[in-house]
């Protein structure tokens, strides 16, 4: 099944979107740095449409639509936090479904909860997370609902950076995926709304197929 949403206009409009309210920056000249030491040519935090109540409505319809029509077995909505949680609370209000969430790990006092909310073993969850790197939180967080015999029907996110390590990690991890936006139909609305120049292109498409090497 393919990582894309079903709705390829969409795609565009919300990368156009993440550029104007710069939720996605884009500096290759300038690059960002990774907390992994990445070099990175681009910065998101899809946190920022969060304040922007028609962005976020559009996203939590696209999210609903394509959930429904990949997922209809969706019995509860799970958000990977941090980021994941608000998404996915909104999600789930708006399927009138149950909402837990996934820390990335336990908490060290309390009850030392990594899954908060009501589990229910057997239920078919869908996640929720806002970007896509590797998927390696993503996955983490689905191995936890999987070992408290959660059936993961798939995950779901606002955008990719559509690195090959990612599809790798997801299937291995045998988790079906898509996202609503990503980073091939994002250089393309650069381009068009005059965020980048063509020139830069194949440096930006470089660093998508081989981030970890990566340099100006």
């Amino acid at each position: 099944m393919s990582n894309q949403g079903s709705n390829i206009a969409l795609r565009s409009r919300i990368a156009s979107e993440l550029l104007r309210i710069k939720a996605i920056k884009l500096s290759p000249n300038e690059p960002f740095k990774w907390s992994s030491g990445w070099n990175s040519p681009i910065y998101c935090d899809n946190r920022l449409t969060l304040s922007y109540p028609d962005l976020r409505t559009m996203i939590k319809n696209a999210f609903v639509q394509d959930i429904k029509l990949r997922y209809p077995d969706a019995e509860v909505i799970a958000g990977v936090a941090t980021a994941g949680i608000p998404q996915g609370a909104i999600i789930a209000e708006a399927m009138n479904l149950p909402f837990i969430y996934v820390r990335d790990k336990a908490k060290s006092h309390g009850m030392t909860n990594r899954i908060e909310g009501q589990i229910q073993p057997g239920k078919n969850v869908v996640v929720i997370e806002d970007l896509i790197s590797t998927g390696g939180s993503s996955i983490r967080a689905i191995e936890a609902l999987r070992e408290v015999d959660m059936k993961v029907l798939g995950l779901a996110a606002i955008f990719s950076y559509g690195f090959p390590d990612a599809d790798k990690n997801f299937e291995a991890a045998e988790v079906d995926y898509f996202t609503l936006s990503g980073y091939d139909v994002l250089l393309d609305i650069a381009i068009h709304e005059k965020y980048i120049e063509k020139e830069v292109l194949s440096s930006l498409s470089a660093w998508k197929d081989d981030p970890a090497s990566w340099k100006v």
